[in-house]
């Protein structure tokens, strides 16, 4: 019988010892725990919210192996400065947009929004199916870091005016907050634009600092107020015809994860995107309908001339920054030869049937 229990009992002992390792890499597992930073004010609708929503996707779907704490902008780190943050290191993860950082990495801008480019649809298209993806990555590991798509505002109006534009004249001087491709064109037509955090603008325009500001749409132009300082709200869609807004990862960091864990946060990525795209759509019709009926808000576009010489200054922007910066050009090229192939069926079926509604009065 003392044999027996001593047997036993070792029994057990050894495979305490063998559970042990096992136990001590699960809990160390679940302990993955990474900062994002970002650009948006703490649960900004939308922006600020799909970037914790992305947070909780990677916690749910990792079972609680991996955490995500999420910190608006200011928190960590200024809300233009995630590119760079998250390039050294001082947070794992950044939710921002690409357009920011074009001073950085002029090839960035392509990635959130060209003028006159592709729709959300065809964009996201572009990005899982046409190459677009494996163009960001190839671009972003040069500054240490791992991009992904994680969200889209959709189309976007042209912004917010203080005074009513009924020719290119009367954008002469015009003090505009603009980032981007977008904000260059203007500036070739006579505007001056600057890129600022969003948190700013409502300050800059009742200041006088800014005469005219875009922001994204109705939704969070709502949100932050835009109508109480400006009166004319243009609808004009040039500018960000599609909206890419970005999750970054520190690629020492994405290197080290497991793969299971990179699929986790691939998959999270794209429930992120479509999530945001769909609330947008719903929220921004909500929005429009209260700028409207609420607060009386003018809803105008663009005259024809202002249309073209944007549509020109576009152009020449484009062409001269892919003739001096090769990654620009590399990343242009796939972008326009993608437009071109789906173009002809984006125009035979939804620009074909939207008119059509409108036609009939559906």
């Amino acid at each position: 019988m003392q044999r027996r229990h001593f047997l036993k009992t070792a029994g057990l002992s050894a495979a305490g010892v063998a559970a042990a390792p096992f136990i001590s890499t699960a809990k160390a597992q679940e302990t993955i725990t990474w900062n994002m930073v970002t650009s948006w004010p703490k649960n900004f609708p939308a922006l600020g919210t799909g970037a914790n929503e992305f947070a909780e996707r990677i916690e749910a779907l990792s079972g609680g192996r991996m955490r995500v704490r999420v910190h608006g902008a200011g928190e960590l780190v200024p809300a233009l400065e995630v590119f760079d943050a998250v390039s050294a290191g001082t947070a794992e993860m950044g939710h921002s947009a690409s357009y920011y950082w074009r001073g950085k990495v002029a090839a960035s801008q392509f990635f959130t929004a060209v003028p006159f480019g592709m729709t959300t649809q065809e964009t996201n298209a572009w990005l899982y199916y046409g190459g677009g993806q494996e163009l960001w990555d190839e671009v972003y590991a040069k500054h240490n870091l791992k991009p992904f798509p994680v969200g889209n505002t959709t189309t976007q109006p042209g912004g917010w005016f203080k005074k009513e534009i009924n020719s290119l004249d009367d954008l002469q001087g015009v003090k505009l907050r603009l980032p981007g491709l977008a904000g260059e064109a203007m500036n070739r037509i006579g505007v001056t634009t600057v890129n600022m955090a969003g948190s700013e603008i409502f300050t800059a325009m009742q200041t006088g600092s800014l005469d005219a500001a875009d922001w994204v749409s109705p939704y969070n132009d709502l949100a932050f107020g835009l109508h109480q300082v400006a009166d004319y709200y243009y609808t004009s869609a040039w500018n960000e015809p599609s909206a890419v807004l970005e999750g970054t990862i520190n690629l020492d960091a994405w290197n080290a994860l497991p793969d299971d864990l990179k699929a986790v946060v691939t998959e999270a990525a794209r429930a992120a995107n479509l999530s945001m795209i769909s609330e947008f759509t719903f929220r921004n019709a909500q929005a429009l309908d209260t700028l409207v009926n609420e607060h009386d808000v003018k809803l105008r576009t663009f005259p024809e001339d202002v249309m073209q010489a944007l549509y020109e200054a576009s152009n020449e922007v484009i062409r001269e920054q892919t003739e001096r910066d090769a990654d620009s050009k590399k990343v242009y090229d796939s972008y326009r030869a993608f437009q071109e192939t789906v173009r002809p069926s984006t125009d035979s079926g939804e620009f074909t049937y939207l008119k059509t509604r409108e036609n009939v009065g559906a």
